[in-house]
């Protein structure tokens, strides 16, 4: 057990260190986490290592708490490691002396705490309100799901979007923002700038390579390496880098298999698990009304962030179509409900709005002699599938609207599309 004297020095280091903390801009989930205040529901913050979960707890805590009647902890903290929730009574009666009686805990990444679950849910039950970040999805939703079933409401906090982007930048948008071509030429070469640099609040602020490639080697050496016990690194990396360098291309667990040289395919779909459980990537099933045959399809890898995807893809030529795929694939709140559509042609994503709404989308950079019928085809085609009368087209600068077949096709530049607040305003 850590001696006291010292635990009360981690515990003010922490406090000071948290209310000391730059507030950054208000993140768009931000409204969504404050709109959960009334319920007793335990707040689990998620998301890619260095997306702003931490800070997302200060901005909680000036929202919420102005006269500083919360408890902050964190995990990080490598002097609270090997710390357990049999040590959590000891830790609550020292921060009490220390603080006061106070009823809300801001916990960040929690689940380096073996059996958090328990504490959580005791203090729960006796009226304590929690919010609480994590990396981890498995974890989370294992430890979490056991104790606290339907008491608690997950919220993914991703890297910037464009809109936040602009914010950090300083740029201010109003409703007149596309309408005037200077305002429009200097927006469109911050998006450019976006879409390759991506949205990692610490690379937004400083643009250092070095950043993105920490974070990378973080998740992939601290938080699958070392917690899975990986020994065969050198061809793990490689499957990784594989499938960062093909975003958005059809895949299969076999087909990875074959190329990589591994035993199982069940090998590599674990591993493509563990990915995700750290939210560096999506996948993305192809849509069938047979649920068997959707399963079985071929997959999409998507990344979360376009800067990490750049700096670790193998690929020697940038790709900005594959890059807008990915991020408007970003752009959509949850993959939950998101699929792409094959047949005899494609079309790129196929979102379901509140479950039930299907919404059509292609993506390209421009629309072109040499590429229109084909884009517009395997639209026209997904829409058939679907039953459904409009559909979209994401590029980088065009906006457009025709009839084909009594279905109405809509073209969104890419301005549009990633200003908007939601879907709802595309649509």
């Amino acid at each position: 057990m850590i001696e006291k004297e010292l635990l009360k020095r981690i515990l003010a280091e922490q406090r000071e260190n948290l209310l000391r903390k730059p507030s950054g801009i208000k993140r768009d989930a931000l409204a969504v986490v404050l709109s959960k205040k009334r319920l007793p529901h335990v707040v689990v913050l998620t998301g890619l290592r260095r997306s702003g979960k931490s800070t997302m707890l200060k901005q909680i805590s000036e929202e919420l708490y102005s006269k500083n009647d919360f408890y902050y902890l964190s995990f990080e903290d490598e002097r609270l490691a090997g710390i357990t929730a049999a040590e959590f009574n000891y830790l609550y009666e020292t921060i009490v002396e220390m603080f006061g009686p106070f009823k809300t805990f801001l916990i960040d990444e929690i689940q380096n705490v073996p059996q958090f679950e328990n504490f959580v849910r005791r203090f729960y039950d006796n009226g304590f309100k929690f919010y609480i970040t994590g990396s981890n999805a498995r974890l989370l939703s294992r430890e979490i799901g056991t104790k606290l079933t339907g008491r608690h409401i997950d919220i993914e906090v991703k890297p910037f979007n464009f809109r936040e982007y602009l914010k950090a930048k300083g740029e201010e948008i109003n409703e007149t923002s596309l309408l005037l071509t200077e305002h429009r030429a200097k927006l469109i070469k911050m998006f450019n700038k976006f879409l390759t640099g991506g949205g990692i609040p610490e690379y937004v602020l400083y643009e250092e390579n070095e950043l993105l490639l920490n974070i990378y080697n973080d998740i992939v050496y601290k938080d699958i390496f070392a917690r899975y016990s990986i020994d065969d690194i050198k061809r793990t990396k490689s499957l990784y880098a594989n499938l960062i360098s093909n975003v958005g291309q059809k895949f299969s667990y076999n087909s990875l298999k074959n190329s990589l040289d591994y035993g199982s395919g069940n090998t590599v779909r674990t591993h493509i698990h563990y990915l995700e459980e750290t939210y560096l990537i999506r996948v993305a099933e192809q849509f069938q009304y047979s649920t068997k045959k959707q399963v079985r399809s071929d997959k999409k890898i998507y990344v979360i962030d376009n800067g990490i995807q750049r700096l670790v893809s193998t690929k020697y030529m940038e790709d900005r179509g594959w890059m807008l795929e990915n991020l408007t694939v970003n752009s959509i709140s949850s993959l939950d409900n998101l699929y792409y559509f094959f047949g005899s042609g494609e079309c790129d994503i196929i979102y379901f709005i509140n479950n039930k709404e299907p919404m059509p989308i292609q993506i390209t950079w421009e629309l072109t002699p040499g590429n229109r019928e084909r884009e517009i085809a395997g639209l026209i085609e997904a829409m058939r599938y679907l039953r459904v009368k409009k559909g979209y087209i994401l590029t980088h600068w065009q906006d457009d609207e025709f009839t084909i077949e009594g279905k109405k096709i809509v073209v969104i530049s890419a301005l549009k599309w990633f200003l908007s607040q939601s879907m709802r305003e595309l649509i």
